[in-house]
């Protein structure tokens, strides 16, 4: 037996939890997790703020080592399917106190590539900070983007690629959307280690987001300002 085995949750206080919560995000125990948000919502905590403080708090700083290469692909898979663990507690409860929806977002990987690991961080983290996401999953062709914006009408597109051969077809989809007259509808985000902002502006997408955690940001700040300008006309 460590140490670490026999800290009680329910023994410590808010800000004790939260930060060993954080760290068993980090170490992807999931029962622990279900554990401090049941301990956190019988001491009165609203559902959101148990999401944004706790969760994707602790997410934020798994983004941010994955990113660093401090922590790789398993260790981050471990620590999204905690946090899958924890949502899948407060969603329901989210829903009925009407949370803030941040907005909506489909997002797939393009055609050709079959990588989802960022992909699906992005997913997990977007569902964290309260948007809706439609994840539509690998290798998909402008047809299969083109549905899902129809039969979903979300706030942002989001595309990944991962080889430097497959994310020239971002380009793509971004002009099947502009000859449709249907790119200004969209906020069209892209990402993936081949990207940089540069490319992100020559095929003319919203923003490149460079990791899960930049995503989050640039998602809150475009989809604030498109409801602001749509408030304004």
């Amino acid at each position: 037996m460590s140490e670490e085995e026999d800290i009680i949750l329910a023994d410590l206080d808010d800000e004790e939890l939260v930060e060993q919560m954080f760290d068993d995000l980090y170490d992807g125990l999931k029962e622990e997790i279900e554990e401090g948000v049941n301990i956190l919502l019988e001491r009165g905590w609203e559902p959101y703020r148990i999401l944004t403080e706790a969760l994707v708090g602790g997410m934020t700083i798994v983004g941010k080592d994955f990113r660093d290469g401090i922590l790789f692909v398993p260790e981050v898979l471990l620590a999204a399917n905690a946090m899958k663990g924890g949502m899948a507690i407060l969603k329901p409860l989210l829903a009925e106190t009407g949370a803030p929806r941040m907005g909506s977002m489909v997002i797939g990987t393009v055609k050709g590539d079959i990588h989802d690991i960022g992909k699906n961080l992005v997913s997990m983290m977007m569902e964290g900070a309260g948007f809706e996401v439609v994840d539509i999953g690998i290798n998909n062709p402008v047809e299969n983007y083109l549905e899902a914006i129809e039969e979903h009408k979300p706030d942002i597109l989001g595309m990944s690629a991962l080889l430097t051969t497959t994310m020239p077809y971002m380009k793509v989809v971004i002009d099947t959307m502009v000859e449709q007259g249907i790119r200004d509808d969209y906020i069209v985000l892209v990402g993936g280690a081949p990207l940089n902002e540069e490319f992100g502006k020559a095929i003319g997408a919203d923003a490149y987001c460079r990791d899960a955690a930049v995503a989050v940001e640039t998602a809150k700040d475009y989809v604030a300002r498109k409801h602001n300008q749509m408030a304004a006309g």
